[in-house]
């Protein structure tokens, strides 16, 4: 009896080791000690885990050293040691009383240290092998009893788990880790004025997540037929940029040509080649006279197109070992790069086009100089040459009156021939803007006015007429500049407005930020800033093409714009998201009125070429100046807490700071009370019954699950369920829902009720596991439930989340013979294209649709629609939130028979449900 208190207290204290999150090492040193001090007679324990090479190395164990080798120098080989082959395989313990007798332990260990006997066990948790375990005799043989052996498998048991966990929270961090990189990419781009300083920052943090710096950069130039050119290199490669570029040249090396860089920007994909001596398509050559033994090359993708490609080489044998998640990182940084490569090359070449024209003008203003000064030398009998001149050119005398304008002059100003003759310059320039007022000769631009009124920019040159060094008069010649003022003014509202939707961009908005900041700070004034993110817009741009995201795009700026006061300025930051500065706001009431206004004017759809589309957004809000007193740091806030409401899937917003850090504090909370909720069963489910309208019977029943909180009370899903998702817990969560659901559906079975049906929702989180399906599978088994009898509900949300993974496990649940159910079907995305190409069975009306039904023509047509288009797929439907006798007489009229709602019956427990209808069927 004390043994096994002993036994108790040894495993309770592994379990408090694994809770508190310890290092790995010490816990299972823990365990080593445990399994040592329970099996007397074994002479050494250890524990060896798993190399790259397939075989596993001693980790930890006792005693530290055997025969003068410690345990990390001895390696199981599954070549030689076939015991050790067969554990891993069949993942079962396998102990050997006698070694002589058997021969599948490795003979050289056995002759080596006189093994008698050996237990081997393998470490694995949920079917996955993470090492394994040997125990084994000098001397007299252990002579293990069956109990003994449980309870070494129970120890090993939790080394397996305390494995898991050590994995999964590096897996955490490096998701942390990887979106804090991200967060800081972005922010450097967006301050990076020029192209070599944006590749800079790109060589700085892929050389940081693939730990290699030798790195370069090759980019399509549209001036030289799109050519593939040799651009920058890093810093710190081992090649200086000179060496590099020379190298080129001298290669006569044309990456245009090449079948790496072509396949790279066909595919858009990256492409990593681990060895190039065995590969036919990198240039041997150009890899023999650099030294490259292995390389990566990443394109540069933006809205579709290809800008160029990084190419990162290793000068060593065997390649670039990087892992899978550090080439996705890698391009996630190359895509984010090229976002602001494209901004950057189109300002370029705008200002190398401005740049052209000026020269074009400075050189046709000394021509002008030269025609002015033969002017003042012109006879009447030079008339003819002053008319053919295509410039307009005027004299003036003394007093201000015009003496002579040639035909080009007085055809761009709208008046017949001699027209102006004798009028006062007056006419044409604007009131005191006569250059004989300021010194001569002089060049200026301005506007003239026409017969018409109207006024055009020119550019002209006002020089003096002199008789004998005595000035008579003066001569203005002029030429129409309206169309490159047009230019200048179209490239600078290109740089400071979005194009698409003529919004303030990201650059003008923080001028505009800064500027409200100031005012805000001399009125002692409140200030916010809200960050929208469009949820699932990819989804929608990648089904219906860029033209239709560009046109959703266009709508939301609109609907964002009709939903402000003249005084809010909105803007595009970029891609789906958009900025809103609320200046000199009263309370937060007035925010929140806004937010309210925003959320109504997404409520109804966007009509784009005739396909309905319904958005939702997600807003984050920063204050001034609580939450910053920069436009930089307020942008932030506000985009980090905008990612806090992203996290709901749905139209949210969030404050920053204290709003945020008090649901952060309650979700802690909440989460360490969720995490002993199953074990201490204060987990209940619910069910709310499906009828037959028609017959008035139950049919099925959808399980709600419940958390009965000791001192909280009962806890709506609505709380827990997203911290479940967020922490993993809705797993076992899940699990427990579907296996308890399917044991009560068993006894109303076993009771006569045969034909009940059972729906079950999973998480989008449960189909990432991959043992989903054996789960369910098993579940079935162990209940005895046919297949059919269980309903799974998924949203449309969770089979967009991650298309090609949920369609292939919700594949795998028909053929098992499992119902599928579409919940909440409306809502979201809706598409006849993934109802004709997903296994679904059933569509469940949303609740929302209910509201109002008789009354409102909308939720009544959209009701009606969804009925008919169920009939006509052949699946069935179902109406949820079924409340009044109205909505079921309208559901009944439209032929919908099964409906589910507080007209029937709230969601009760087990015992209720059968007491309510199922005794009187």
């Amino acid at each position: 009896m004390e043994k096994q208190h002993t036994r108790y207290s040894r495993l309770a204290h592994i379990t408090k080791l694994i809770n508190s999150k310890s290092e790995l090492r010490p816990l299972l040193e823990h365990v080593i000690t445990a399994i040592s001090e329970e099996i007397m007679q074994c002479d050494s324990v250890g524990i060896y885990l798993p190399q790259e090479d397939g075989k596993f190395r001693g980790y930890v164990g006792k005693p530290e050293v055997i025969n003068g080798m410690t345990l990390d120098m001895h390696v199981v080989d599954t070549d030689y040691d076939l015991l050790a082959k067969e554990v891993i395989e069949t993942q079962k313990t396998i102990y050997i009383p006698d070694t002589a007798k058997d021969n599948r332990p490795d003979p050289r260990a056995v002759g080596g240290f006189g093994i008698k006997s050996l237990l081997a066990l393998p470490i694995s948790y949920e079917g996955e092998l993470f090492g394994l375990v040997f125990l084994f005799d000098y001397g007299i043989p252990m002579n293990l009893t069956e109990s003994e052996i449980q309870t070494v498998e129970a120890y090993v048991h939790m080394a397996g788990v305390a494995i898991r966990n050590a994995q999964n929270l590096t897996r955490k961090e490096n998701l942390l880790t990887e979106k804090q990189l991200l967060l800081d990419l972005t922010r450097d781009l967006s301050m990076s004025s020029s192209i070599p300083a944006v590749i800079d920052k790109c060589f700085y943090y892929v050389g940081t997540v693939l730990k290699n710096d030798n790195i370069g950069v090759h980019l399509l130039d549209p001036l030289a037929g799109a050519k593939i050119k040799p651009a920058n290199l890093s810093g710190k490669s081992d090649w200086t940029e000179e060496e590099w570029l020379e190298r080129h040249d001298e290669l006569r090396f044309d990456p245009s040509e090449d079948p790496v860089f072509h396949e790279v920007i066909r595919t858009k994909k990256p492409l990593l080649i681990r060895d190039v001596s065995k590969d036919e398509r990198p240039n041997q050559d150009v890899c023999r006279s650099f030294g490259i033994e292995g390389m990566l090359m990443l394109p540069f993708v933006t809205m579709g197109k290809v800008l160029g490609a990084l190419i990162l080489v290793d000068f060593e044998k065997g390649g670039p070992g990087f892992q899978e998640a550090d080439i996705q990182l890698a391009q996630s940084i190359a895509d984010a790069t090229a976002s602001t490569l494209s901004n950057l090359l189109y300002m370029e070449k705008q200002e190398v086009l401005i740049e052209e024209r000026t020269s074009e003008i400075r050189v046709k203003n000394k021509e002008l100089e030269q025609v002015v000064a033969e002017l003042e030398n012109l006879s009447r009998e030079k008339e003819l040459v002053l008319n053919s001149v295509g410039e307009g050119i005027f004299g003036l005398d003394l007093e201000g009156k015009i003496t002579f304008c040639n035909p080009a002059g007085e055809s761009m100003l709208g008046y017949e021939k001699g027209e102006l003759i004798g009028q006062s310059y007056n006419l044409i320039f604007d009131k005191d803007s006569h250059a004989k007022q300021k010194s001569l000769p002089m060049e200026e631009d301005l506007k003239f006015r026409k017969k018409d009124q109207t006024r055009f920019s020119v550019e002209y040159v006002c020089s003096a007429i002199k008789e004998n060094g005595k000035k008579i008069g003066e001569v203005v010649t002029f030429r129409d500049i309206t169309e490159r003022k047009q230019l200048e003014e179209e490239v600078r509202y290109l740089a400071y407005y979005d194009s698409l939707t003529d919004l303030p961009n990201r650059i003008l908005l923080d001028d505009i930020l800064k500027q409200e900041i100031t005012r805000a700070k001399a009125a002692d004034q409140k200030l916010a800033v809200l960050y929208l993110d469009l949820d699932r817009f990819k989804i929608i741009n990648d089904s219906l093409g860029h033209s239709y995201g560009d046109l959703l795009l266009k709508a939301v700026a609109e609907r964002i714009r009709l939903s402000v006061t003249e005084e809010t300025i909105v803007s595009r930051q970029g891609g789906d998201e958009f900025t809103i500065i609320l200046p000199n706001f009263r309370s937060r009431y007035d925010i929140l009125n806004l937010v309210d206004q925003l959320t109504a004017s997404f409520a109804e759809p966007f009509y784009l070429n005739g396909n309905e589309v319904y958005m939702k957004t997600s807003i984050g809000i920063s204050l001034f100046p609580e939450d910053g007193d920069t436009a930089e740091v307020l942008i932030k806030n506000a985009d980090a807490a905008m990612y806090k409401s992203k996290e709901k899937s749905g139209t949210y917003h969030h404050f920053f700071r204290s709003e945020m850090n008090d649901r952060n504090l309650e979700n802690i909370i909440l989460e360490n009370a969720l995490y002993k909720a199953l074990e201490k069963e204060e987990l209940v489910i619910y069910y709310q019954p499906q009828i037959d309208s028609r017959t008035k019977e139950m049919i099925g029943a959808e399980a709600l699950l419940r958390w009965n909180h000791p001192t909280e009370g009962m806890i709506s899903p609505i709380h827990f369920i997203p911290i479940a998702e967020e922490t993993g817990l809705i797993v076992p969560i899940g699990k427990w829902v579907l296996a308890n659901a399917c044991k009560q559906l068993k006894q109303w079975h076993m009771r006569g009720y045969s034909n009940m049906t059972v729906s079950v929702n999973l998480s989008g989180r449960q189909f990432e596991e991959d043992d989903l399906i054996s789960m369910v599978k098993s579940i079935l088994v162990e209940t005895d439930i046919a297949p059919e009898f269980l309903h799974i509900e998924l949203t449309e949300n969770q089979i967009f989340k991650n298309t090609e993974v949920t369609l292939e496990k919700m594949r795998e649940l028909k053929r098992l013979g499992v119902k599928i159910a579409l919940d909440d079907f409306g809502t979201g995305y809706s598409s006849l294209g993934y109802l004709k190409n997903f296994p679904i069975d059933t569509l469940k009306i949303d609740r929302s649709f209910m509201l109002d039904i008789v009354k409102d023509k909308d939720n009544a047509a959209i009701t009606d629609t969804i009925i008919t288009l169920s009939r006509n797929l052949g699946l069935n439907v179902i109406a949820e939130g079924v409340e009044t006798e109205e909505q079921l007489a309208f559901l009944r009229a439209k032929q919908c028979s099964i409906m589910q709602g507080y007209y029937f019956s709230k969601p009760i427990e087990a015992g209720e449900l059968a007491k309510k209808y199922l005794n009187h069927l």
